[in-house]
């Protein structure tokens, strides 16, 4: 068991996986703040193109 927890505590494969979720989140997390706001804004501009037709 003593074994198991010390390769356990060695091992460095699941924290590189984690670090990639983690900026996969904090990327996710900025592209929707981006998004939301940006979103109006180019609603307004499609809205005023769409309008001669």
């Amino acid at each position: 068991m003593r074994a198991l927890v010390s390769r356990f505590l060695r091992e460095q494969s699941g924290a590189t996986s984690i670090e990639y979720s983690l900026i996969a989140v904090v990327v996710s997390i900025i592209f929707i703040a981006a998004l939301a706001v940006i979103g109006p804004a180019v609603s307004d501009m499609l809205d005023s193109a769409a309008a001669p037709f």
